[in-house]
């Protein structure tokens, strides 16, 4: 399996190391030949959404990816990806690529100090570990999009299609749950192919 990782911001070295580890080949996406390769999915990282969706643009990204996504490519966007993803931000009128009938809210457990560590149930997966930094959550889905995590009520982790958008750092704990079902996605939307 060939995964495209955005690698113009965030932390996108850390989801390289768990695929890497779990068997799969991965391309960093920096510039827009990167995206001339067939991928069998992608992932959006976590950072500042705000930089990365000007990056999409400045770099001539914006227009492939969402394509790509619209075409039904797999994509697993944590944190600031899940932003990137949403069709709208509460209380803010940027939109980025748009392809994830949800809203969120940025930021939503405050700054830095915000910060946690929880564990919690995730749809299909039991409970596993989740690291919470500067995270948004959802506020309402549309309909077709299935809410697979909670905590404390807030939505945090959803999935539409060959989507999946989450709140927290997968990528920062030991368990491989996430990526894991990630690359399952992957390797049943090739086959379907």
């Amino acid at each position: 399996m060939k995964i495209g990782v955005l690698a113009v911001q965030g932390a996108f070295a850390e989801h390289i190391k768990v695929m890497e580890s779990l068997g799969a080949q991965c391309v960093e996406i920096r510039q827009e030949k990167d995206l001339d390769q067939k991928l069998d999915g992608l992932i959006l990282p976590g950072g500042e959404s705000t930089v990365q969706g000007k990056l999409l643009r400045e770099l001539h990204l914006f227009d492939k990816i969402k394509t790509q996504i619209e075409d039904g490519l797999p994509v697993l966007a944590t944190c600031a990806g899940m932003i990137l993803l949403s069709e709208k931000i509460a209380d803010d009128d940027t939109v980025h690529l748009a392809t994830l009938p949800v809203t969120v809210r940025r930021n939503a457990y405050g700054r830095q100090l915000g910060s946690f560590y929880t564990e919690a149930d995730f749809d299909g997966l039991g409970k596993i570990p989740m690291t919470f930094i500067r995270a948004p959550y959802i506020e309402s889905v549309e309909a077709g999009v299935k809410v697979v995590a909670q905590v404390d009520g807030n939505i945090v982790g959803v999935q539409y299609g060959n989507q999946i958008a989450i709140s927290f750092h997968p990528e920062l704990d030991k368990n491989q749950a996430i990526h894991q079902k990630f690359l399952a996605m992957c390797r049943k939307n090739a086959k379907a192919a």
